[in-house]
């Protein structure tokens, strides 16, 4: 018999088979089973415990490392030195579906290479057990590779002996990204305690590549478009300094391009976003192929794109019209449209038009400004272009401490009843009086307006003046006549437009506080639906709407009938010609008519001479206002001709 106190030492359980061995009399069957039961339990401890060291050693890998590929190598590393199997890989599927070998510690991966060549050539019909696990998404195990029926080419595998073998399929956004697989030295390695341990180590492993896949989300998107796959303008100003810094070293020429895509909204408002967005997809890969990779190209903005090139002055001007030709020259078929653009450009050139990036941009930028605003395809820098940016910066500064302070007024042009020659309206027009003293042209400061947004509050400041005129004309026992106040495009397709005006009227609401409102042809017709909509709610507020500038947009009849209106301005593009251009003579005679078809009155705008003024008055047109009878004149000097009851000289 066996005691207690044979068995102390280091290793009981080989103590015991080594008595059991020695035994006289021999040992009988179950008390060897017993012992065999011991060493193999054991044994499973042993390997389960090793499976738990695998499990915390990876879990520390995560933490430290934050690279996918150099994950997979840790993985491989620890799973043969701390978990105890002979052979770890790794297989990445990309979204294509193709499969790879990220990592694996077998020394000649030549075979599995073969089978991964296979499955990528035909995945349907691949019938390896990784081709199983990734068309069925669940984990596979084989403890007897040698006689796994689906394993169709066992004894290449097992050559050097029979093993386990174990694909666990790693998910990443509910897709199956990545396959580790594990072989033990013999065979029934893997049980289901095992297996449990080996899903949470797989679990780990999606979770790291999940956070790693957000972290390069967040760092691709820190430096690319996520439309386009372009560079952003933080990847393209960091690449413009390292290129300045080479052709500093070399002495070579460089030189920065910008594009801004003409009429770009129009393409979004008529065939929608999603057109306009694969149109600028399928514009960037031009861009590639032009050049040769996106290294030097960027899109800064909605449809601003940069590009730098290696070239001077003199051999970008040679190239530039071919280069525009291959960008531009072909249309862009989406779903059967064909789709054409046209950009200016703004090019400015290392080092005559800047020593550094800040410097360069901003040239190059101030020509894309300039370019825009003349007209011009292209343009290169040249030092005036700064200048005058400087000099439109001083303008919106002071027109900005303007708008804030109040300091814009109105001048009045009278409009004159045809018939009587007496004063039956006013037009308010916005002035503004520099520091200095001398009044600043309208055609200057009103774009700044309307480019800076200024002209809202511009805009709702000349409305409450024109109000209270009247109304002080009116206390005053004068017989004020309406006023007519200019509304821009910002203004009318502002969602708070109604309101705006009411807020501007103040409590003078009753007649629309005498204010009636003149809008283009060309800015009434963009939005008609909502445009009629908005008009209609301040017609009952009392005011009333003048269609200005009439015949020289595109307005439709069927639209013109519906519309708000109660007056027609013939644009004095016109009058100025009636007298010597019978075609104009017919179209003032055509509107006219059509006006009073439509029950509107009708005013000529641009009366300069008598001969016109008769002219008119043949064809019936109701008022005129022009030079012939007043300039625009101050508040001071319409409230002295109302006073008198007379024209002005």
């Amino acid at each position: 018999m066996l005691y207690e106190a044979d068995l102390r030492g280091t290793d009981p359980v080989a103590t015991v088979a080594e008595r059991v061995a020695l035994a006289e009399p021999p040992i009988n069957d179950y008390t060897v089973a017993v012992v065999e039961g011991v060493a193999e339990h054991r044994e499973r401890i042993e390997r389960l415990s090793r499976i738990r060291e695998l499990l915390g050693t990876l879990s520390s890998a995560i933490v430290r490392v934050r690279e996918r590929k150099a994950l997979f190598q840790e993985f491989g590393r620890i799973a043969v030195s701390r978990g105890g199997f002979v052979l770890a890989r790794i297989i990445e599927v990309d979204r294509e579906g193709r499969v790879s070998l990220a990592a694996t510690t077998e020394r000649d991966p030549a075979l599995f290479q073969g089978l991964l060549d296979a499955y990528n050539r035909d995945p349907a019909n691949a019938d390896s057990l990784f081709a199983r696990v990734l068309r069925s998404g669940e984990t596979v195990v084989s403890n007897d590779v040698a006689n796994d029926p689906r394993t169709p080419n066992s004894a290449v595998l097992t050559r050097e002996g029979n093993y386990s073998l174990a694909l666990l399929p790693i998910t990443v956004d509910g897709r199956i990204a990545a396959l580790v697989a594990l072989r033990a030295r013999e065979p029934d390695f893997f049980d289901q305690e095992e297996m449990s341990l080996l899903s949470e180590m797989v679990s780990n492993i999606s979770f790291a590549l999940e956070l790693m896949a957000k972290q390069e989300r967040i760092a691709y998107l820190a430096h690319y478009d996520s439309l386009t796959g372009l560079p952003n303008r933080a990847l393209f100003d960091e690449r413009l300094k390292e290129a300045l810094e080479a052709a500093r070293a070399t002495g070579e020429a460089l030189t920065l391009v910008l594009f801004d895509l003409e009429r770009f909204k129009g393409i979004n408002d008529t065939l929608g976003a999603q057109t306009g967005d694969r149109v600028l997809q399928a514009l960037a890969r031009r861009m590639e192929s032009a050049r040769g990779g996106i290294e030097r190209i960027a899109r800064l903005g909605s449809n601003v794109f940069a590009w730098i090139l290696s070239e001077g002055v003199d051999e970008l001007e040679r190239r530039l019209e071919p280069d525009m030709a291959r960008f531009f020259g072909q249309p862009f078929e989406i779903d059967g449209q064909e789709i054409r653009l046209s950009a200016k450009l703004g090019i400015a050139s290392f080092p005559r038009d800047g020593a550094d990036a800040a410097s360069l941009f901003r040239n190059a930028e101030a020509s894309l400004r300039h370019a825009k605003e003349t007209g011009e395809g292209f343009l290169f820098y040249a030092p005036h272009i700064n200048a005058r940016a400087a000099e439109q910066r001083e303008l919106e500064n002071r027109l900005r401490k303007a708008v804030e302070q109040d300091e814009l007024f109105l001048h009045y042009q009278p409009k004159l009843d045809l018939a009587t020659r007496k004063i039956v309206g006013l037009e308010a027009l916005m002035r503004w009086q520099a520091p200095e003293g001398a009044l600043v042209s309208p055609v200057k400061f009103i774009p700044v307006l309307e480019q800076t947004g200024l002209i809202l509050e511009a805009g709702r400041q000349a409305i409450a003046a024109a109000s209270l005129a009247y109304r002080t004309w009116q206390t005053r026992g004068l017989d004020a006549p309406r006023i007519a106040v200019n509304v821009s495009a910002l203004q009318l397709r502002r969602r708070s437009f109604v309101e705006d005006v009411r807020l501007a009227l103040g409590s003078a609401v009753a007649d629309g506080g005498g204010v009636d409102l003149e809008i283009t042809e060309s800015l009434l017709m963009s939005e008609v639906e909502e445009s009629i909509r908005k008009l209609r709610e301040l017609r009952a507020l009392g005011l009333h709407v003048a269609l200005d500038d009439f015949g020289t947009g595109y307005s439709s009849l069927t639209y013109l009938s519906k519309l708000p209106l109660d007056t027609l301005k013939i644009d004095r593009g016109f009058v100025r010609g009636m007298t010597e251009n019978a075609d104009d003579t017919s179209i003032i005679a055509t509107i006219i008519s059509l006006a009073q078809s439509l029950r509107l009155k009708v005013v000529a705008e641009g009366v300069e001479t008598e001969e016109q003024a008769q002219l008119l008055r043949l064809l019936r047109c109701d008022q005129v206002q022009g030079y012939l009878f007043s300039p625009p004149v101050s508040a001071d000097r319409i409230e002295a001709l109302l006073a008198s009851d007379r024209a002005p000289a």
